[in-house]
C-alpha cells in the first residue's frame, strides 16, 4: 500500500508538471543555457591544465543542474501547504511518508530529464564520454543518487519555511557558493588558499570529479591530494546515504507533525 500511495503521488505530481508546461520548459532550457554559456562564450577565456575546457567542464555542469533541480522539492513542499493540500492528504486514506516519496520521485524524474538534454547539448558542442557504456551509466547514476537524496534535505527545509519565496531564496544563497566554490568551473588550485581547501573538501567537488573519471573527463589534470578529492566516488557513496539515513526518518517525522496540527 505504501508503494501504491508513492506511486499515485508521483503520478500525481508528473500531472501537475505536464500541466504546467512553462515550468517544464525552464527546466528543460536552463542546463542548455548553462552549456552553452560556458563551453561557448567562457572556454575560450579559461584555460585548464591538461583537458580541453569543454571536456573539463561537462561534470561540473551536470552536478550543477541536478543539485539545483532538487530544489523543487523543497519549493514545491512549501507551496503544497500553503495551499493547504497537505491538509487534503490528511484526510484521505494513505501513507503519510508518500507525499514525500512522490514529492522527490517526481524531481528524479525531472533530474533524469535534464541530464538527457545536458548530454546531448554537450555532444553536439564537442562533448564526448571516453569510458565504457557501464562507467558512463555509473556515473549517470551518480548523479541521479546524489540528487535524489539532496532532494530530501530540501524537502525538510520545505516543511520548515513559511513560504515557497522564502526557500527558493536560501536554497540559492546556500547552493551558489557550493557550486562556484569547487573544482566545477575551475581547478581549485587556481583559488586563493582558504577557498582551494574548501573547494577540496566540498562535497560538490567530489561528485564532479567522480562523474569526470566515471566519464572519463580528467584529462592530465592533477588530482588535489585532499582524501575527498583522491577517493570521490567513495566520498559521494558516503555523503548520498548519509543524507539518506539522516534526512528521510526527519522529514517523515517533521511531516508527520505538520499533519497532526
Amino acid at each position: 500500500m505504501w508503494f501504491s500511495d508513492g506511486w499515485t503521488v508521483t503520478k500525481r505530481n508528473l500531472t501537475k508538471l505536464k500541466r504546467s508546461p512553462d515550468m517544464l520548459v525552464f527546466a528543460i532550457l536552463q542546463p542548455i543555457m548553462f552549456v552553452l554559456l560556458f563551453s561557448q562564450i567562457y572556454g575560450g577565456s579559461i584555460q585548464v591544465e591538461g583537458s580541453n575546457y569543454t571536456q573539463y567542464l561537462m561534470a561540473g555542469i551536470f552536478a550543477q543542474t541536478v543539485i539545483f533541480g532538487s530544489t523543487f522539492s523543497g519549493s514545491a513542499m512549501a507551496q503544497d501547504l500553503k495551499d493547504g493540500i497537505i491538509d487534503r492528504f490528511r484526510t484521505l486514506p494513505m501513507s503519510s511518508s508518500a507525499v514525500l516519496v512522490g514529492r522527490t520521485n517526481s524531481d528524479l524524474v525531472l533530474n533524469t530529464l535534464s541530464v538527457i538534454i545536458m548530454m546531448g547539448t554537450g555532444l553536439l558542442v564537442g562533448w564526448r564520454v571516453n569510458t565504457s557504456v557501464g562507467s558512463a551509466l555509473a556515473g549517470i547514476g551518480l548523479l541521479l543518487l546524489f540528487s535524489y537524496s539532496f532532494s530530501w534535505v530540501m524537502a525538510l527545509l520545505g516543511m520548515s519555511v513559511k513560504s515557497p519565496e522564502v526557500i527558493n531564496n536560501a536554497s540559492f544563497m546556500i547552493l551558489f557558493p557550493f557550486t562556484f566554490i569547487s573544482n566545477a568551473f575551475v581547478q581549485a588550485q587556481n583559488l586563493p588558499g582558504p577557498l582551494e581547501t574548501f573547494a577540496n573538501w566540498n562535497p560538490v567537488s567530489a561528485l564532479v570529479q567522480a562523474v569526470r573519471e566515471l566519464f572519463g573527463n580528467t584529462g592530465t589534470v592533477p588530482v588535489p591530494d585532499a582524501w575527498p578529492m583522491q577517493n570521490a566516488l567513495l566520498t559521494v557513496l558516503i555523503g548520498a546515504a548519509l543524507m539518506l539515513v539522516v534526512f528521510v526518518p526527519l522529514c517523515v517525522r517533521k511531516f508527520a507533525s505538520i499533519s497532526s496540527r
